[in-house]
């Protein structure tokens, strides 16, 4: 029996393109498993643990498009390649079968990974290059506040008077006890 795994970063992009490959490789749809929105940096995957479990018997197929689907990091893809193996599946990467005793197989699947968690680094460094140069333009400014600087004034001048809890600030003002102890927080009162 084949089970496929799909997956997709954020929910604004599409997995169309992967059910339809792995329909192609011999995938029926309900045996199909998405996470949609998901990191492959992330282990904990709804989609991916349902898959993992359909997948735990002798005989079975475990199909992904692409490895970085899978998994971004070479330990992660390493663990659940291995959790397949240990239960007598098949870990199928597009058209190619995944067998850890095959030198030149186990060769090319760490090759994937590696640029799989190379390909993640890159991201996340171009990220945090991109949110600096915003920052230095003034245009990355972080959360906008909760409430305007004139309620949160007052928020803060109630707090100070001392008639009123911290959840019922919260529940007044219409925020949360997190938001109130910020604001304290901010204003220096302790």
């Amino acid at each position: 029996m084949k089970i496929g795994y799909a997956r997709v970063s954020t929910d604004r992009q599409d997995l169309t393109a992967q059910i339809t490959e792995l329909q192609a490789l011999g995938v029926e749809e309900k045996n199909i498993y998405t996470d949609p929105g998901f990191t492959g940096t992330n282990r904990q995957r709804p989609g991916l643990a349902q898959a993992l479990a359909a997948a735990s018997h002798p005989g079975a197929e475990f199909v992904v498009t692409k490895l970085d689907r899978l998994a971004r990091s070479i330990r992660d893809a390493k663990d659940i390649a291995d959790q397949l193996v240990a239960s007598g599946a098949v870990l199928q990467i597009g058209r190619s079968a995944y067998d850890p005793n095959d030198a030149m197989g186990k060769m090319m699947f760490n090759i994937m990974a590696t640029f799989a968690e190379f390909e993640a680094d890159l991201i996340r460094q171009r990220t945090r290059e991109g949110m600096a140069v915003a920052k230095a333009r003034g245009r990355l400014q972080g959360k906008k506040p909760k409430l305007p600087p004139n309620q949160e004034k007052r928020l803060v001048e109630l707090f100070k008077a001392g008639g009123h809890s911290v959840g019922e600030l919260a529940g007044d003002f219409g925020v949360s006890r997190a938001t109130v102890y910020r604001a304290v927080q901010r204003a220096g009162v302790r």
